[in-house]
């Protein structure tokens, strides 16, 4: 049976939000781990064991890519999916593209403020997701889950964390990384702002899914930027 190495990384708690779905999800993902149909010969995971693996990164310029970094290299993933807090989000955000900025004059949790200026003064602009963005959507809508495309996650800490991600898979050549934002919980019935816990449980698992089918069959089909 092939073996696919899946690391998910979501951030520290933040300040206010009681739950905070980019901690709950990564670990909920690693002790329940993400089935498939072993009785599906035609679907490219029936023979494969996906091992995921959660890590916990502060919001920090500097040292939440180091701790995704560290964990990167002992683990020596397949697949890397990153995960953000978008409190104003209705659903999950799949974010197309991380820039080469910081910007901003909110402190990190480590009250540094960068202001303005570029990750890698040497890297180019942007990095594309490298996630199978179409087949992720296709996912989340046979499980009625609500989903957007993002065209970056910001100029925070998030988008230096994604940047830096797809800086270290680019060199690699082997690993695929992207960046999902997700929203506040919401447990009320048919919210109009976040989901429930379970929904964005499923939603990581249809991630999962999807780009370890993209990884083992990759097709343009499953490519939307």
């Amino acid at each position: 049976m092939e073996q696919l190495t899946v690391v998910i990384s979501g951030f520290d708690p933040y300040e206010g939000v009681s739950v905070n779905p980019s901690l709950v999800v990564p670990d909920a993902l690693a002790n329940e781990g993400v089935d498939v149909d072993r009785n599906n010969i035609e679907d490219p995971l029936h023979d494969v064991a996906i091992d995921v693996h959660a890590v916990h990164v502060p919001v920090s310029f500097r040292n939440g890519w180091a701790k995704l970094h560290d964990t990167l290299e002992q683990v020596q993933p397949n697949i890397v999916i990153a995960t953000g807090l978008k409190r104003a989000a209705r659903g999950i955000l799949l974010e197309r593209c991380a820039i080469n900025l910081k910007d901003t004059t909110r402190p990190d949790a480590e009250n540094v403020i960068p202001g303005h200026r570029v990750i890698n003064e040497h890297g180019p602009a942007a990095y594309w997701t490298g996630l199978p963005l179409r087949a992720i959507l296709n996912a989340f809508a046979k499980d009625d889950i609500p989903a957007t495309l993002s065209s970056d996650a910001g100029t925070f800490v998030c988008n230096a964390l994604f940047y830096h991600l797809q800086e270290w898979a680019a060199q690699r050549g082997d690993t695929m990384g992207g960046f999902v934002n997700l929203p506040l919980v919401n447990e009320q019935p048919h919210p109009q702002h976040g989901l429930s816990l379970r929904q964005q449980i499923q939603a990581g698992k249809d991630v999962v899914r999807a780009c370890a089918r993209y990884y083992l069959q990759p097709t343009s089909e499953d490519i939307l930027l």
